[in-house]
């Protein structure tokens, strides 16, 4: 994939550049995307993870051919260029089989990075960190690797036979945050160690080369680490530069490796750009945005309730409840306490477990009920003052329509700007 290499280039020539994976499968953060690529004039890497969209269809019902579909249609609609969009598959691996034995998981494993390779996905991100129901806890960084390079011999040769050729690029790692953040309070985090860093990157360089895949180590792009970055249902660890000061000069001796951080949502906007100097220059994100997504959903759902009476209302924050409590297994095992913390949690909490209900059928007829009832007139200005500040000194300057979708939108790629901010290259020197 020739624009990530390049990204990773010029980075490794001393511009203090990068590029933000977006991490989701809702197509309003979707559209919001490619509306913010396309005014901004850069590429889009867009990422679907291993829980939203698998072989079986994962939680979004989506195989990675109706995501890459799905999203490569949008994008037409939208008239982005397809040239400048990158799809990439997050945490692929045992990670959805982790209760099954490792022989199992692995099976499933193999054939979802065949499905993703085959729809045309170019960013592979291997991860076989987790232990499954018959491993040791934790794994060691040989047999991760081992796993890692049987998955790349399967895409290298998956990519080979449907386009003639790879130009897949790898992301590899053992200490992987968990998808979604952690399910536990954050007081500290331990960054990773240069030493095991490099542990990391010898185990895999040994598997993929006994696996006949010493050509392949160029395209491998990045090494995921725990730079001391995490969030947790209310607190955010934010990125310290000098406990990350010895791991951020491991990548500084190749010629084409970077770090990816992951779980960087919610972080500051200086730490985000502090991150891509650091060399950690694909930041991924996430649940911030589907969290941006549902600030403005129940800020919308306020203002409803303001002008129109209840028998007309969406009632859509009281669906989200009534679903989420029939339906408790995306939340169950993350939020804890009594009744009051866990609707709190369900409403509020950072790790947005919220973003696995949204293509639920009374959630969704809720939510376009919403749109249609406040698309009907004008929203008034003093209401979005109340519930959307920033949005509307948008609208009051001329720059943002004053519609339920757009305002959406809007709040979304408030996100979206500061990663855009974090990335865009400059000389270091200057930066």
């Amino acid at each position: 994939m020739k624009l990530l290499t390049e990204m990773v280039t010029r980075h490794k020539q001393g511009a203090t550049n990068g590029i933000y994976a977006v991490c989701s499968a809702h197509p309003l953060v979707l559209e919001s995307a490619l509306r913010f690529a396309q005014k901004n004039q850069h590429t889009l890497l867009i990422e679907a993870t291993s829980n939203q969209v698998d072989q079986f269809g994962g939680y979004t019902g989506m195989t990675p051919a109706d995501f890459y579909g799905f999203v490569g249609r949008l994008a037409d609609s939208l008239n982005f260029p397809r040239a400048q969009l990158i799809l990439g598959g997050d945490h692929l691996g045992p990670n959805r089989w982790q209760n099954l034995p490792a022989a199992e998981a692995m099976a499933n494993a193999d054939a979802l990075i065949e499905s993703y390779v085959a729809a045309g996905f170019k960013k592979i991100h291997l991860d076989c960190s987790m232990s499954c129901a018959d491993d040791p806890l934790p794994l060691t960084d040989e047999i991760v690797a081992e796993r890692a390079a049987r998955l790349a011999k399967i895409a290298e040769e998956t990519c080979q036979r449907h386009f003639g050729a790879s130009d897949l690029v790898y992301v590899i790692g053992t200490e992987v945050p968990v998808p979604g953040g952690a399910h536990e309070t954050l007081t500290e985090l331990a960054v990773t160690t240069p030493e095991a860093a490099h542990a990391t990157l010898e185990a895999h360089r040994q598997a993929f080369a006994r696996q006949g895949l010493q050509a392949v180590w160029p395209r491998i792009i990045a090494l995921v680490v725990q730079p001391g970055v995490e969030f947790d249902h209310t607190n955010v660890i934010d990125y310290r530069p000098q406990a990350a000061a010895a791991l951020s000069k491991v990548t500084e001796g190749s010629e084409t490796l970077i770090f990816e951080a992951h779980s960087t949502d919610y972080q500051t906007p200086h730490a985000l750009r502090q991150l891509v100097k650091d060399h950690f220059a694909i930041l991924k994100v996430g649940p911030a945005l589907t969290f941006a997504l549902r600030e403005a959903l129940f800020s919308l759902a306020a203002i409803e309730q303001e002008l129109l009476p209840e028998s007309a209302c969406s009632r859509l924050r009281q669906v989200l409840e009534e679903v989420m409590r029939k339906r408790p297994e995306y939340w169950k095992s993350h939020y804890f306490g009594d009744d009051n913390a866990c609707s709190l949690a369900r409403s509020y909490s950072y790790s947005d477990r919220i973003r696995y209900y949204w293509p639920d059928s009374e959630i969704d007829e809720a939510f376009s009920r919403l749109v249609s009832n406040l698309a009907e007139s004008p929203i008034p200005l003093p209401l979005i003052s109340q519930y959307l500040p920033l949005q509307y000194q948008k609208v009051r300057q001329g720059e943002l329509l004053a519609t339920p979708h757009e305002l959406i939108i809007d709040r979304i790629q408030d996100v979206l700007h500061h990663y855009f901010a974090a990335c865009q290259g400059e000389p270091r020197d200057n930066a």
